[in-house]
């Protein structure tokens, strides 16, 4: 059920989580979940080969109209699959991840394999070493199927300006599939991977799974580590997962969570299981809504949709009450860190950017040594005094954006934000990076033309078991993540 009854109690909800049966397996492997996959996979009723296979037979059909991939990794990817195959067969089971085709934003460092950050200045960069993220993935028995297409640079959120072409969003080939982490959200939602990593440094992961009907987490600020990430904002950068559900999120982010010593950005604070985690009880959780900023401007449709999820998260939990964030002016931070990576390239060769990525990367040569240096101590502050919020709350809920996903043309031809602002779109999200809270995005339904709204649910620093609690008894009770787009 999409929608429950204005009369239901909050028992009836209880009730609904305990007897809700799992989600019917589909017929074919695109409508899995990831968690779906892995069972299968463990029943041994179908093999790592014959799954990869199936992704990589859906890229070559539908590639051409999502634009999702950069570069496919067939032959790599088979490889791995036979070889976690014979390892299956031995015995040897690596975890729910084992032989699971997972895809990355093209700004993840793959040994061999050309990491671009869908540009011309790295059209033929080849990394020598995996990025942290990626040895993860591959030691849990992910199978790493290809690279996907984003914003150039991950300096936007619309995945249009890319030297590969715009990414294009498979429940409306017009419109954008949000960015920059666009083909990562576009890849899973057309059922060409099972999950993708993305980065988020103003709302990079869930504004494109809002716009594609995905759930995507920003883990707390270094909970994840970004060592081999092409950076944008070394102060503000992180990296997790987009997929279909809060639970295959969770298996997700047990892969590649944990204190990286060789990255000076990584937390050393303990893992939790968080696919164990997700599972604790709602009733007792105290609510927040923050409606100042979240709910102006908002479009009618997301604001009708997220308060209908907000009275069914009343009853789920105990109970919704407004709650305040911090405010703060705009700190130009991601400008000044971005042109300090790119120094040597746009000075060098400026006309091999993105005419958008060159002029927002300029753009910083207005910002101030002691601006700069002003805005990184207010956002310390943020980060140390935002945690004061949840002693009212347990968790908060906002729209994850404020607007649907516009059209390719219009996005072309979109005014460009200034240095440490963010596009509209990236209103909602782009705070939650500044104060460096573990924050998801999941389906909550679909406008009138049949695009994906998404919801935004926030947590303490590492609280990301509560976050997905919530994000999951939501799922259970509700069928929007269930929905899959028809671009055959």
């Amino acid at each position: 059920m999409a929608v429950m009854k204005d009369d239901v109690t909050r028992r009836d909800v209880v009730a609904a989580l305990l007897a809700a049966p799992a989600v019917a397996l589909g017929t074919q492997p695109a409508e899995w979940t990831l968690a779906q996959a892995s069972q299968q996979i463990r029943k041994r009723k179908i093999s790592p080969v014959e799954l990869t296979r199936a992704c990589l037979e859906r890229i070559e059909r539908l590639n051409s109209k999502v634009n999702a991939f950069i570069t496919v990794m067939g032959e790599q990817a088979m490889a791995q699959a036979r070889e976690l195959d014979a390892e299956a067969n031995r015995g040897k089971w690596r975890g729910p991840l084992h032989g699971i085709p997972i895809g990355l934003k093209d700004l993840v460092d793959t040994a061999g394999v050309k990491t671009t950050c869908a540009s011309a200045i790295f059209a033929d960069r080849v990394p020598t070493e995996d990025a942290e993220v990626a040895v993860r993935l591959k030691r849990a028995g992910a199978v790493i199927i290809g690279k996907q297409n984003m914003h150039e640079f991950a300096y936007g959120g619309t995945s249009v300006p890319s030297h590969f072409g715009a990414v294009h969003n498979p429940w409306n080939l017009e419109r954008i599939a949000g960015g920059s982490s666009g083909g990562s959200a576009a890849a899973v939602a057309a059922g060409m991977c099972f999950g993708a990593l993305g980065s988020d440094t103003g709302g990079s992961i869930r504004q494109p799974a809002a716009y594609c009907g995905l759930t995507g987490l920003k883990p707390t600020y270094g909970r994840v580590s970004t060592r081999g990430v092409i950076p944008l904002s070394w102060s503000l950068d992180h990296i997790g997962p987009i997929c279909h559900t809060a639970a295959d999120a969770a298996l997700m982010l047990e892969a590649i969570a944990g204190y990286d010593p060789q990255e000076p950005t990584s937390a050393d604070v303990p893992a939790e299981r968080y696919s164990t985690g997700m599972n604790a009880k709602t009733a007792g959780l105290r609510i927040g809504v923050v409606r100042r900023l979240f709910f102006e401007q908002i479009d009618p449709q997301i604001e009708t949709a997220v308060n209908a999820a907000l009275d069914l998260i009343g009853k789920m939990t105990s109970g919704v009450r407004d709650a305040e964030l911090p405010s703060y002016q705009t700190l130009p931070i991601i400008g000044v860190e971005a042109y300090t990576f790119h120094l040597p390239y746009i000075t060098k060769t400026p006309e091999l950017y993105q005419p958008s990525t060159r002029q927002r990367l300029e753009g910083a040569l207005s910002v101030s040594a002691t601006a700069y240096s002003a805005a990184r101590r207010e956002m310390d502050r943020l980060r140390q005094t935002v945690g004061a919020v949840f002693s009212n709350v347990d968790l908060l809920v906002t729209p994850t954006t404020p607007m649907n996903p516009a059209t390719i043309s219009e996005s072309a031809k979109a005014e460009i934000p200034g240095p440490g602002g963010a596009p509209s779109s990236l209103r909602n999200t782009q705070p939650f990076d500044i104060f460096g809270l573990p924050t998801v995005s999941i389906p909550c339904g679909f406008t009138r033309e049949s695009m994906p709204i998404g919801l935004q649910i926030t947590g303490p620093r590492f609280g990301e078991a509560r976050v997905l609690a919530l994000a999951h008894a939501y799922q259970q009770v509700t069928d929007w993540h269930t929905k899959r787009p028809s671009i055959e």
